[in-house]
């Protein structure tokens, strides 16, 4: 069974007036007093505590204290400094490490150039004609959109004005028929008057 509720407007943009400039104003007010008799809505609950880690309660004081990110350590990737001859082996052995480090690092930014200088235009070129088509797609699915749009407004227009005559020759029969209430109504009360009358005479 679907889940989806079928709404009727009673709204017929093809067959009522629109309504004056008094007429809306006399609708808002009427709504607004509506609004001020009923009861609000029930606010929502309010929001829980957050309750962070450690680790995300630095990172929040720092973002505060507006302080730069120093996650990453760039100087492991920078050029050794010049090493004297009476350094110590535990010294020569960080700034190997340390040499190495950047060594590997500049030896595959290398290989990931020459693989983005031979087959970076056609990767891009590729990326291009899928965003394309992408796009092409979606402008499709709007254009679908549009004309399903376009043929229910038809659709609507055609129903509302083969009804419209039938509509208003039942609002002015409706409007006659009360008419006709209301003239009776007078006219019994009319009669009732002149019965007590003629009977208050006779008493």
């Amino acid at each position: 069974m679907s889940s989806i509720r079928t709404t009727v407007h009673e709204s017929l943009p093809y067959v009522d007036a629109e309504p004056t400039a008094a007429e809306r104003a006399a609708a808002e007010s009427l709504i607004a007093a509506e609004q001020s008799a009923s009861s609000p809505p029930p606010s929502l609950a309010p929001l829980p505590e957050p309750a962070f880690s450690p680790l995300i309660t630095a990172e929040l004081s720092r973002i505060a204290a507006k302080q730069p990110l120093q996650a990453i350590d760039l100087s492991r990737y920078e050029a050794p400094d010049d090493i004297s001859s009476s350094t110590s082996p535990s010294t020569l052995q960080t700034e190997l490490s340390r040499a190495y480090t950047a060594a590997t690092y500049l030896s595959g930014r290398h290989t990931h150039l020459q693989l983005l200088d031979a087959f970076g235009k056609n990767a891009w070129l590729v990326g291009n004609w899928q965003l394309e088509a992408e796009l092409r797609a979606l402008e499709r699915e709007l254009e679908g959109a549009k004309k399903e749009i376009d043929v229910v407004n038809i659709q609507r227009r055609r129903v509302q004005d083969e009804v419209g005559g039938e509509l208003k020759g039942l609002d002015e029969t409706w409007r006659r028929g009360v008419g006709r209430v209301l003239e009776t109504e007078i006219a019994t009360e009319a009669l009732r008057q002149q019965v007590l009358e003629r009977q208050r005479g006779r008493g």
